[in-house]
């Protein structure tokens, strides 16, 4: 349930997690309401399913990025 602030003022989200350089994860600092952010970039309700697809996506983007960094670092030697 939205609290009164929130209701009135609207929600103060906060960046909790980022999953990817556009993909993060937010929480309200009023009434801790969690929203993710969507395909087309707009703010969704941070559900158990977007919580997997989130943790899956993130661990796919830290191994491409591990990678990438790897390869980086043959090159300039």
């Amino acid at each position: 349930m939205k609290s009164v602030y929130c209701s009135f003022f609207g929600h103060n989200y906060v960046v909790t997690k980022k999953v990817t350089l556009h993909i993060h994860e937010y929480e309200c600092t009023k009434c801790h309401t969690q929203m993710t952010t969507g395909s087309n970039g707009d703010l969704i309700p941070l559900t158990a399913k977007y919580k997997e697809i989130n943790s899956v996506l993130e661990g796919v983007y830290k191994k491409r990025r591990s990678k990438r960094l790897e390869g980086l670092l043959v090159f300039e030697h």
